[in-house]
């Protein structure tokens, strides 16, 4: 199976989908009713996975919950990952306050370390080398990112988004 949903994300390219690259898609899953009144955020099922980091550690989906943080969906010969990536770093130095992951496919672990090697990205990157984790958010084509808020909701825009919008949507974190 892990091959299937392998394919499924290698056959959709680097934003290989019908919208543009100044238009995103988006989708919100909640995982905490409107009127619910919690002390702890509850950990959504998007969240509930381990994964190998680029330097081959072990990385706990469910210890973004509560937190407020950014995946960022990306693979390392995508052209508009490459042109994204320097403002992803920016942005990652500029919002301390916000975990960034990095999620890279479809490519080879090497390739992956070279890519944030060269872009300068000092966060926590998941080698997804069976397009898992991207499967868990529904995500078929880079770049695309996933916003999940400190009551963890968790909003995906698929797409690439503007230096602008990215810092919209980390301010709109809470």
């Amino acid at each position: 199976m892990p091959l299937l949903a392998a394919t499924v994300v290698a056959a959709a390219g680097c934003g290989g989908s019908d919208q543009s690259t100044d238009t995103a898609a988006s989708t919100s899953s909640s995982a905490v009713p409107a009127t619910a009144a919690t002390t702890a955020a509850p950990v959504p099922e998007e969240l509930r996975f381990t994964a190998k980091t680029i330097d081959g550690k072990e990385f706990s989906g469910e210890t973004l919950a509560g937190e407020r943080a950014v995946l960022w969906f990306w693979t390392p010969w995508c052209p508009t990952c490459q042109r994204e990536a320097p403002g992803i770093a920016a942005a990652a130095l500029a919002h301390p306050e916000v975990t960034f992951v990095g999620v890279a496919a479809q490519d080879e672990v090497s390739a992956m370390r070279d890519f944030t090697d060269k872009y300068g990205l000092n966060f926590t990157t998941i080698a997804d080398t069976d397009g898992a984790v991207w499967q868990r958010f529904g995500i078929t084509a880079q770049p695309a990112f996933a916003f999940i808020s400190k009551y963890s909701d968790i909003d995906v825009v698929r797409g690439a988004i503007s230096e602008s919008e990215l810092d919209a949507q980390l301010k709109a974190l809470g």
